[in-house]
């Protein structure tokens, strides 16, 4: 059953209602004036707020499981606890805040919008994406970004092993430490283009001034493994 809050706010209880049925409202809503959703006891339920083509805000009271906010496009998804596995996995678009930590492939081969974990990110966080940027306030697990194409993955913590295997266009800063580097990640040189784009994700994060840009390193594809042909490859 889906409420209405004193507020104007779509309400529904997860304890008493299905995901199938908040999902459903949710796919049904194309353009609307009904900007704002709240979700009541998620449980760990999976595919939560999953697949939403509409933007709508959407507050998540709870731990969710796996794939919430998957295939997003244009929704404000945030989760007042922690994530499963996949969060954001094949995002289009929109804006995903996880105020916990995140399970394994977080940002999974994510296309665009922007993904920030407050906590830690297990392992493979950003592998395979396509343009998704991610930003990790804590630390994240082994062979994250790998095969990563392009976007970014900002990490305020410490990276694990094999970060950036096979790694194609996209851009990595960490401000921690590294335990290894995968295959053809190598670390490079920090211009002022990249301050200015490290600088962009962390005001699109809400976390500009939290930490001190000069204290991140970044890294990127050696292109050895692949090649690659752009018009100005300085940038890379």
């Amino acid at each position: 059953m889906i409420a209405t809050d004193a507020d104007g706010a779509r309400l529904i209880d997860l304890a008493t209602s299905p995901v199938r049925a908040l999902n459903g409202a949710l796919h049904a809503l194309g353009t609307t004036n009904e900007t704002l959703w709240r979700v009541a006891n998620p449980r760990g339920l999976h595919a939560i707020a999953a697949g939403v083509d509409a933007p709508v805000a959407i507050e998540i009271a709870g731990n969710v499981g796996y794939y919430c906010g998957g295939m997003n496009k244009q929704a404000r998804i945030v989760i007042d606890g922690n994530a499963g596995v996949g969060v954001g996995e094949n995002m289009m678009s929109g804006f995903i805040h996880v105020k916990g930590d995140a399970s394994q492939a977080a940002g999974a081969t994510g296309c665009g919008g922007l993904l920030v974990i407050d906590g830690n990110a297990s392992a493979r966080c950003g592998i395979s994406m396509k343009g998704i940027d991610i930003v990790v306030k804590g630390s994240i697990g082994h062979m994250s970004a790998f095969m990563a194409q392009a976007g970014s993955l900002v990490v305020f913590g410490d990276a694990g092993e094999a970060l950036g295997d096979s790694l194609y266009e996209a851009k990595l800063f960490v401000r921690g430490s590294v335990a290894s580097l995968g295959a053809d990640c190598i670390e490079k040189e920090m211009r002022e283009e990249h301050r200015a784009l490290l600088a962009a994700r962390l005001e699109a994060a809400g976390a500009l001034g939290q930490v001190d840009i000069g204290e991140f390193r970044r890294y990127g594809s050696a292109r050895t493994l692949y090649h690659f042909h752009v018009d100005n490859v300085s940038s890379y």
